[in-house]
């Protein structure tokens, strides 16, 4: 059984994953850190991170980038494992965790779910066999009405998987309307919807001559995000010092 810690257990989020763990005999959430004490959760809630004493073999984050210097101080002095799911990190909590990794394992991810993450070694492996072969590549990610950015990170982080992968080759098109010109071979298009209660779609084209190829992946549920940091937590728990993706999960 490994024993975890949920940071930012008040949240959203946070539910998810306790609840989620309530089902799974592999793993017990054992303590939460949050800046509201709740007592309804089944754990013992810290309202600071040094506060908590309770043995554990890995945190679960899910909490804002305010809290995050704070629990990477904690891991960091008490060498503890943590699966970082939150967004929205300065440059400087970026270079953090790396400081940290040199004395915890620390899984960072742009997207937890682990199909976006299987997803992102299957555009590569598209990208490697069509992009020489003449084959245009366009993403079209859609949200809910209340999503703020465009495109999403997981968009951009598909984007980034494939230009790495034709080593840097591409340019992203994040807009046509003001642009009256031939499509660049060399560029990725990348498209935005906002509507309704759209939790989450990816759909990425490699558009050739006479035929088109998509990959796709459909957010019934944040759930999955949960389901996706448990499986980090079960797979970081115990490892040496270092930086890790969920590509080292999935794999």
């Amino acid at each position: 059984m490994i024993r975890a810690i949920m940071h930012g257990c008040g949240g959203h989020m946070g539910r998810v994953v306790s609840e989620l763990c309530k089902n799974d005999p592999e793993i017990e959430i054992v303590a939460g850190m949050d800046i509201h004490a709740d007592d309804s959760l089944g754990y013992p809630v810290f309202t600071r991170c040094s506060d908590c004493n309770v043995d554990a073999d890995v945190v679960i984050d899910f909490s804002v980038a305010a809290a995050a210097d704070e629990l990477l101080d904690w891991c960091e002095a008490h060498h503890m494992p943590v699966v970082f799911c939150t967004t929205g990190l300065s440059e400087e909590q970026l270079q953090k965790t790396k400081k940290v990794s040199e004395s915890a394992a620390v899984l960072r991810s742009a997207n937890m779910s682990l199909g976006i993450n299987l997803l992102l070694k299957l555009v590569k492996d598209a990208a490697r066999s069509l992009a020489p072969n003449g084959f245009d590549i366009e993403i079209l990610e859609k949200h809910h009405n209340r999503k703020l950015d465009a495109p999403s990170g997981t968009a951009l982080a598909i984007a980034d998987s494939i230009n790495d992968e034709m080593n840097g080759e591409y340019h992203y098109k994040y807009d046509r309307h003001s642009f009256r010109e031939k499509r660049d071979p060399k560029e990725i298009g990348l498209q935005a919807i906002r509507g309704g209660t759209i939790v989450g779609e990816h759909d990425v084209l490699f558009c050739g001559e006479d035929e088109v190829i998509t990959l796709q992946h459909t957010a019934y549920s944040r759930a999955i995000f949960g389901k996706g940091a448990i499986a980090a937590a079960k797979f970081l728990a115990g490892r040496k010092p270092g930086m890790y993706s969920m590509e080292d999960v999935i794999g």
